[in-house]
């Protein structure tokens, strides 16, 4: 009898220790999609709230917040979403798919007009792109990317969209567009000043949109609803929204959104 006691304790003990290495090497995830001008100062973040919650994996999901949005709408299980731009969360709070309790404005940005640093182009304004040597200026879809919907309010302020149409290169996100200027591969392009801060040795800022000439780059976040993590997907938010998760933000740029 004892024996078999000794023999049931110690495999009960084998399996909770079994069981204790699964947990282990399986942390729970929650996916972040979030706005591609966000990688960086997101990653940082998703680092530190690792190192603050133990067991918790966060898998990020970058891209044009358009295109982030639509895979919302399509199932993609994901569990906070983090947009360059209110439209594309208000798509989705219509359509009832995010807690609109969770959500809020964290963080704001700039539109800037960026030339490779090699270029020879004279290019001091925004006026200045309808000169004929500048052929070709890219900025991102309008419509799927923020940044490209923001350039064309720049656009059409300093009525000038119809006579830049020919002109334009469009990418599928705003780095795309960076990544076209910094190699020189186009003439000029319309970034965020954050994106423009990343690559300061390969582009140059040329101009900074006018407020007035475009809608206020409000980044929001919410969590989706249904989600499996929901305690989790919280906390990611609270720590975007706190001292430490603005300080990074700041790092990188932004600007906080109140």
């Amino acid at each position: 009898m004892f024996y078999k006691s000794t023999c049931l304790i110690a495999g009960c003990l084998m399996a909770a220790f079994v069981a204790g290495n699964v947990w282990a090497q399986s942390p729970t995830e929650i996916t972040v999609s979030a706005a591609i001008s966000l990688k960086n100062a997101f990653e940082e973040i998703g680092k530190v709230f690792e190192s603050r919650n133990s067991g918790i994996k966060v898998v990020f999901n970058f891209g044009a917040s358009g295109d982030l949005a639509r895979q919302i709408e399509g199932g993609a299980p994901v569990d906070v979403f983090a947009s360059a731009a209110q439209k594309d969360m208000d798509d989705l709070d219509k359509k009832g798919l995010i807690d609109s309790a969770t959500r809020l404005d964290f963080a704001k940005n700039t539109v800037v007009l960026i030339q490779s640093a090699d270029s020879k182009i004279d290019i001091k304004d925004f006026e200045s792109l309808l000169k004929p040597d500048v052929k070709m200026i890219a900025i991102g879809n309008p419509r799927t990317v923020p940044a490209g919907k923001y350039a064309q309010e720049v656009f059409n302020h300093f009525k000038e969209w119809d006579g830049l149409s020919s002109k334009l290169v469009l990418a599928e996100n705003v780095r795309q567009v960076l990544d076209y200027v910094s190699r020189n591969e186009v003439d000029a392009g319309v970034v965020y000043g954050t994106d423009a801060a990343i690559q300061k040795d390969k582009v140059k800022v040329v101009a900074t949109a006018p407020a007035e000439s475009h809608k206020p780059v409000l980044y929001p976040v919410a969590m989706v609803k249904g989600v499996k993590n929901e305690t989790t997907a919280r906390a990611f938010i609270t720590m975007v929204k706190s001292d430490e998760g603005m300080n990074i933000l700041k790092k990188y740029g932004f600007a906080n959104a109140r």
